[in-house]
């Protein structure tokens, strides 16, 4: 009988432990909710930023009224714009940084870009100067040559913007389509 008692007492004393800290569990999770709000803001505040340092860009011109038949036209993505040969300095000013659906059309008078639910710019012919394939641009990186690249000038600055097409087959005719018209204005313009 006297081994029966210390098992008894020793099953007396266990006490079970507590499942939960939800005080501690609470506080962690409010802490980790405002540490991300605090990285978006950041984010955000540094997107504003580099727009506002950007505002020496001039506004993006519209289509003209009478562009002309359509040469080529594509369904595709718009992946941004980023200063020419920097394939990371991606421009936000007016809207040149933001991703969208897009549907080009290359007419005699340049390049429409319509961006549902974005700003739509024009690029006219004379500020065309290079249109190749390539693998990225800022935030976004494809096998090789799976982006089509147009580098265009506005105001004083070359800008690359990064398409696309829904049919990356479509590309390797929007290249040589878009240097030679590139090359024919050159060469007028040097007569």
């Amino acid at each position: 009988m006297t081994s029966v008692a210390p098992v008894i007492l020793l099953a007396a004393e266990k006490e079970s432990a507590e499942v939960t800290d939800w005080a501690a569990r609470v506080g962690w999770v409010v802490g980790l909710g405002l540490f991300v709000a605090l990285v978006y803001w950041l984010m955000r505040e540094g997107w504003k930023w580099r727009g506002t340092l950007q505002g020496d860009l001039p506004e993006l011109p519209g289509a003209p009224d009478e562009p002309g038949p359509a040469k080529l036209s594509m369904s595709g993505r718009y992946h941004g714009s980023t200063t020419a040969g920097q394939w990371l300095d991606r421009i936000v000013a007016h809207g040149l940084g933001t991703r969208s659906r897009v549907e080009l059309t290359l007419t005699d008078a340049g390049l429409d870009v319509v961006r549902p639910g974005a700003a739509d710019f024009f690029v006219p012919v004379a500020a065309l100067r290079e249109a190749r394939l390539d693998k990225g641009i800022a935030g976004k990186v494809l096998t090789e040559g799976g982006l089509l690249v147009v580098t265009w000038a506005h105001g004083d600055k070359l800008i690359d913007s990064g398409f696309r097409s829904d049919h990356a087959a479509e590309h390797d005719e929007w290249v040589d389509t878009l240097n030679d018209m590139i090359n024919k204005t050159e060469t007028e313009g040097a007569r």
